[in-house]
């Protein structure tokens, strides 16, 4: 569909705007002027800087082979101690901090990127779990771009040959397969979100906001090309963060599917907190729903404990509580979890199947609870 009928795309100050053009001159010329009448051409001007760019490779983010994902020297690759489950995709994430720019240290949120910032993160399933150098299929490379008036979220999608990814404002959906750990072969439909969902999920207090690079989740180790070495350490030796305390003193989130890392507790909090807590918190879309997911929070009715939905309907399961001690088969939070029906799930955007292991862990965890 989207190589079949183009896409003519112009930026303004609320971002970008797309338009369906189909192959004839009249409808082009319609779309053009209806285009230009909807908003300050002088926008486009005192934008021009930041329109996004239809193709990937326009961005001199990697060098080489582009499906390679190896980074020019400006961009600093970095991981998660505990990842968003993605419909079991791997992921490679970058960050370019501006020349001269610096990174604020915070305990409890994201970092405080600086205006200019550029959060990369590419989608990929490897062709075989057990043996990477079977290769890869890149799905999507998303970008968050921190300009004067806020993150802009724009998406790319791979071609099948892998040589590029084009800006894609309306999502898109691809059949991929895979060799699973287990050694069995896997077929599923992988989602691409549109810009709208974006939004969704990045939301605190109606502000875009990244998700993931916070101090927590920045703590623990990364093989970088010259070695191994701690991600926040590492920030601080290249001179971009600052306010950072000892690390001894830095918040660090277990690792949801490492034992070492955390209790059983702490694992399946981390595994919340990612997954759910981007949405139910006191900013987030789901705050009237009363239930807090984040790693912070401490009561135990707003964690969910014993507390009745707002507004479940369907999606209660005819389950009484959100989480119930020790019987994790009447938590309307697993229900939720292990069901793949549009109306039901949760997380409700960015999944289209269950994460086995993840509902396991948090099975076990209610189970253990008295």
């Amino acid at each position: 569909m989207r190589n079949k009928i183009p896409y003519l795309y112009f930026q303004n100050k609320e971002g970008i705007r797309a338009f369906l053009i189909q192959p004839t001159k009249g409808i082009i010329l319609l779309f053009i002027l209806l285009a230009f009448l909807s908003f300050n051409p002088l926008h486009l001007s005192e934008n021009q800087a930041t329109a996004p760019k239809i193709n990937l490779s326009a961005y001199g983010f990697f060098k080489g082979n582009m499906a390679e994902q190896k980074p020019v020297d400006s961009i600093i690759p970095y991981a998660l101690n505990t990842p968003l489950f993605s419909d079991y995709a791997e992921k490679l994430r970058f960050l370019k901090i501006p020349e001269g720019k610096i990174v604020s240290y915070n305990p409890i949120e994201v970092l405080e990127f600086p205006v200019g910032t550029t959060i990369i993160k590419t989608f990929y399933y490897p062709n075989d779990f057990r043996d990477l150098s079977k290769g890869r299929r890149l799905m999507e490379t998303r970008l968050l771009i921190h300009e004067e008036s806020g993150w802009k979220a724009l998406e790319y999608v791979w071609n099948d040959e892998q040589t590029e990814a084009v800006l894609e404002v309306a999502g898109d959906t691809k059949e991929v397969s895979y060799v699973y750990s287990d050694g069995k072969k896997r077929t599923q439909q992988y989602s691409m979100p549109n810009l709208n969902q974006c939004k969704g999920c990045h939301n605190r207090s109606e502000v875009m906001t990244p998700i993931g690079p916070s101090a927590r989740q920045l703590n623990g180790d990364f093989a970088y090309e010259n070695g191994t070495e701690n991600q926040l350490i590492h920030l601080q030796k290249l001179g971009l963060l600052k306010d950072m305390p000892d690390l001894k003193d830095c918040p660090k989130l277990a690792v949801w599917n490492k034992p070492e890392t955390g209790t059983l507790e702490e694992r399946s909090r981390a595994w919340l907190d990612i997954n759910c807590a981007h949405c139910h918190n006191p900013k987030g879309p789901a705050m009237t729903s009363g239930l807090n997911l984040s790693i912070h929070e401490s009561n135990p009715t707003t964690l969910g404990f014993n507390k009745t939905p707002v507004a479940a309907g369907r999606g209660s399961g005819n389950r009484d509580y959100d989480i119930v001690r020790g019987n994790p088969d009447k938590s309307i939070l697993i229900y939720r979890m292990e069901s793949t029906d549009p109306g039901i799930m949760m997380p409700e955007v960015g999944r289209k199947t269950t994460h086995n292991e993840g509902v396991a862990l948090v099975r076990e965890w209610i189970r253990s609870l008295k």
